[in-house]
């Protein structure tokens, strides 16, 4: 990426990305994605989704920077992207620390800001954050039809094992791994985690499928999210794992 010229103008393709510019200098963001709803009230033009971005409206807002994540946004956007002249700073977020580091390469490195003050509470937040008693171990779907759950090398189980949650799929060959409700609900998982995306789990679509198991219904943007909502993720996520017993 080129430091020649000043970052005026940002298209987001990751929500947690929109997020946390919007909450650093909303002034530069002049594009993001239809799934970025936080913070309310965005007014930067939509440009598609993260799968499926309109990269000639994205051309034709003239971004400074483009940031992306090698997970959320496919390759063929991004060199399309590229191939029309613009700069694209691709981020990799497997596990807490990688977020935090990160994030600064975007906002101080790629945005050429001062180091918000919000990434220094998540990271105050993380490290007074404790795992309590046993550790429990669980089954964490992330999409239902088929049932899809969270495999090895996420940021999300990550983020589940600083709080005393291990997952039974973290050795699975791979990240999202497709695994049948009866041997998911055949293991030996004490606790199922429900977020409320990418599937929008419920306390009526979700729970039923794993009789006996505690069910924690979980906020997908505190689990899932690295931006500005990590300075409370560990409070929100520790009383919604406490109140599955």
């Amino acid at each position: 990426m080129s430091t020649r010229t000043p970052v005026r103008r940002v298209v987001s393709l990751v929500p947690s990305l929109t997020e946390a510019v919007a909450a650093t200098a909303p002034e530069l963001l002049a594009g993001a994605t239809d799934w970025c709803t936080h913070p309310p009230g965005l007014t930067a033009e939509r440009i598609g989704g993260t799968k499926n971005p309109d990269t000639a409206r994205i051309a034709a807002l003239a971004p400074d920077l483009v940031i992306a994540n090698e997970e959320e946004n496919r390759p063929s956007d991004l060199a399309a992207l590229r191939a029309a002249g613009l700069d694209v700073l691709v981020t990799e977020v497997r596990t807490l620390e990688q977020a935090f580091t990160e994030l600064e390469r975007v906002l101080v490195r790629g945005c050429g800001l001062a180091r918000p003050g919000w990434l220094d509470e998540a990271e105050a937040a993380w490290a007074d954050a404790r795992a309590g008693g046993t550790v429990r171990h669980a089954v964490v779907p992330v999409w239902r039809r088929p049932w899809m759950v969270l495999g090895r090398d996420t940021f999300a189980g990550d983020v589940l094992a600083r709080l005393g949650v291990r997952h039974l799929y973290s050795s699975h060959p791979e990240r999202y791994p497709r695994i049948p409700i009866q041997e998911l609900t055949a293991g030996e998982a004490d606790l199922v985690v429900l977020p409320d995306e990418p599937y929008r789990f419920t306390a009526d679509d979700g729970p039923e499928a794993f009789p006996g198991l505690p069910a924690a219904l979980v906020s997908g943007r505190h689990l899932t999210w690295y931006g500005p909502s990590l300075a409370e993720a560990p409070a929100v996520l520790t009383a919604a794992l406490s109140a599955a017993r």
